[in-house]
């Protein structure tokens, strides 16, 4: 049993609660006229602390290395309705739910849990107690509250913190979530049927799948659909275009930095893409650009499962579905040494290949009538029609730059006319080469216009512009009338008034 003397050590030696760290022998402080004795200043600090934390309590104690009881306040003892002496009886006797002697065994604190005491609860501190050599000589512990109601402020904040934190994540993750499925790659030729099938065949598999084809040809859509139908789906989907980020930088990216890593970065951890994509999918986009030492790193992780963050020695385990894609010739990078041929046969497991919209013109037909729903949605105007001779325009063109190169050139049809309704000249007045005309009118020269009255010069415009909107429409007068933004009454009284034949 502890004697009265080492019992006011115990008490002295609390000083490691503060992790003051002792000073030897009295210090000269520059501009002080009195030597100052840290050492005594700091057991009066630590005596003082004590008698605060046993004041301000509702009960202290402490044990000896082997968790048997050496002193005990009166508070503790009127609060645990003890009559006798508790001294060197082990603290569990008198508190069977102390958790002291497990501080004494592990040497960690407790800074804050409930303990249980018959019907009651007490919110408890443990701390452990060394000496003067580092050695363990016992343990404290203070009871701060004697209910656990006392602590329904604190754990209700800390709950709404959870809350917002869990909303957080959540709003994150929304953000990070592919917004694609396979009902919208559009398309009914063979060709797309087939890669859906296979798309399909790999969202239900963990391999790596390397989409390959001509830049605008739906790579990434592609990606996240197959994502959208993995087990994967409620987890993250994160896209990274290799070639818009510049190499130097690649490296962070990926795999994150560490604080301060370098002269000017965060002093907190940056999670790269592949933290941020733990759990779910990483689209690499580009895949063919990127440099042969980062070639390297990647393979690495892709066999390892690991990342090492930028300026960290830690190793990081992630769980990351890839899906890469690229417009070049991976075959013939291996074959020029731009390529490490061991990454490309890792990322060659599910292979895809998505043709160009040239060679399956019956699916632009769909895909036009989606971008123009699409337009009039952002518009907030009614969609565009467009006529067989529209779509045959559109199937006559190469599309070198395919899907997107289609959405742009719709986009320009559409903020340069008024039409309802889109006909071939509109399609061909802005492709590449084509000389732009007022939609809805056949071109007319200034020989054709002459020097002539203005009223004749406007009914020769508006013959014309009748005529080709007849022509457009194959005679069908209501559609010519819906090309020409007016009537079909207002059309018949117009081919009469120019001598354009009777109404019929």
């Amino acid at each position: 049993m502890l004697t009265a003397d080492i019992v006011e050590k115990i008490r002295c030696d609390a000083a490691n609660i503060c992790g003051v760290a002792t000073i030897n022998g009295p210090i000269w402080e520059a501009g002080v006229d009195d030597i100052v004795d840290f050492e005594a200043l700091r057991q009066r600090a630590v005596h003082s602390l004590f008698e605060h934390l046993e004041s301000m309590c509702v009960g202290a104690l402490t044990v000896d290395r082997n968790a048997r009881i050496a002193w005990m306040d009166e508070k503790y003892k009127t609060l645990l309705r003890i009559t006798g002496d508790p001294r060197g009886k082990p603290v569990e006797d008198i508190i069977p739910k102390s958790l002291l002697r497990r501080v004494i065994e592990t040497g960690q604190p407790m800074p804050l849990d409930i303990m249980e005491f018959g019907d009651r609860s007490f919110v408890v501190t443990r701390l452990p107690l060394f000496g003067t050599d580092g050695t363990l000589i016992g343990a404290v512990g203070f009871v701060l509250f004697d209910r656990a109601e006392y602590l329904r402020p604190l754990v209700k904040k800390y709950e709404r913190l959870q809350e917002e934190l869990a909303r957080a994540q959540q709003e994150l993750a929304h953000e990070r979530r592919a917004k694609y499925s396979f009902s919208q790659f559009l398309g009914s030729s063979e060709s797309i049927r087939e890669i859906k099938r296979l798309g399909r065949r790999a969202a239900q598999m963990d391999s790596t799948v390397l989409l390959l084809g001509e830049t605008g040809t739906g790579k990434e859509l592609l990606a996240q659909a197959i994502h959208n139908a993995s087990p994967r789906a409620n987890r993250p989907f994160v896209g990274v275009n290799v070639a818009a980020i510049p190499e130097t930088l690649l490296e962070a990216e990926f795999f994150g930095v560490a604080p301060g890593a370098f002269t000017g970065a965060d002093r907190r951890h940056r999670d790269g893409k592949f933290q941020l994509a733990n759990g779910g999918t990483l689209f690499l986009d580009e895949i063919g650009d990127m440099s042969l030492p980062l070639q390297a790193k990647l393979l690495r992780v892709l066999q390892e499962r690991e990342i090492e963050p930028l300026g960290s020695n830690k190793v990081i385990r992630v769980d990351v579905r890839i899906i890469a894609a690229t417009s070049r010739d991976l075959i013939g990078l291996v074959r020029d040494k731009q390529f490490r041929a061991d990454l490309y046969y890792r990322l060659n497991v599910v292979p895809i290949t998505l043709p160009p919209l040239r060679d399956r013109p019956e699916d632009i037909e769909s895909i036009a009538d989606r971008i123009l729903e699409q337009l009039a949605i952002q518009q907030g105007t009614p969609p565009r029609e467009l006529l067989d001779s529209a779509v045959q325009a559109l199937r006559d063109y190469d599309w070198p730059g395919n899907v997107r190169e289609l959405y742009n050139t719709l986009e320009r049809v559409v903020a340069l006319t008024d039409a309802p309704i889109l006909t071939a000249p509109h399609i061909r007045s802005v492709l590449p080469g084509a000389q732009t005309h007022p939609a809805g009118a056949t071109a007319l020269t200034g020989a054709q216009l002459g020097a002539r009255p203005l009223s004749e010069v406007l009914s020769a415009a508006e013959r014309h512009a009748i005529a080709a909107a007849l022509e457009e429409a194959g005679g069908v007068k209501a559609r010519a009338a819906k090309l020409l933004g007016i009537s079909r009454a207002s059309l018949y009284e117009r081919m009469v008034s120019l001598g354009l034949g009777a109404a019929q």
